[in-house]
């Protein structure tokens, strides 16, 4: 690989840009499969600076990222498009939100099955088997597929 050209990943990853002695080397871009991508300056294979941009459009700053801080907890499709009216919440920064298989998880790159501990791609095919981290971390935070009741639940007289 010399000179511009196109790589892709077996992971549906492309890199377009150019090359020397097989690695990514002057201005390149990474596309990935959902979405985003990242538009570089390489050197010998390793992205000296570049700038992420996530698949809705907003592009990720280190200096001065405003989104989603401890303040203002709103999805960049709320800042770009306004808040829903009282009682429509907008649960992921996806308009409408994925619909999760039941008895999983939305965890990102995927679907989560904590039964089987396995996580795989919005297309269900395999990424890999969580670990306890992994799979503690995702019960605790990530979406579900099913309804819970949450909050005060009175007592029912038999």
């Amino acid at each position: 690989m010399e000179g511009k050209g196109t790589y892709n990943f077996p992971t549906g990853t492309r890199y377009d840009g150019e090359m020397k002695d097989g690695t990514f080397h002057g201005k390149g871009t990474l596309f990935f499969p959902n979405g985003s991508k990242y538009e570089g300056e390489w050197e010998n294979g390793i992205a000296n600076k570049g700038k992420y941009t996530f698949a809705d459009g907003l592009e990720y700053d280190d200096e001065e990222w405003l989104y989603c801080d401890g303040y203002d907890r709103r999805f960049y499709t709320e800042i770009c498009n306004g808040l829903k009216p009282a009682g429509r919440s907008q649960l992921t920064n996806r308009v409408p939100p994925r619909e999760i298989p039941e008895g999983c998880y939305d965890c990102g790159d995927g679907f989560y099955n904590p039964k089987t501990r396995v996580v795989v791609d919005y297309n269900h095919k395999f990424l890999r088997n969580a670990d306890d981290d992994e799979h503690d971390w995702i019960v605790k935070t990530c979406r579900k597929g099913w309804d819970e009741i949450v909050g005060y639940q009175p007592k029912m007289d038999a």
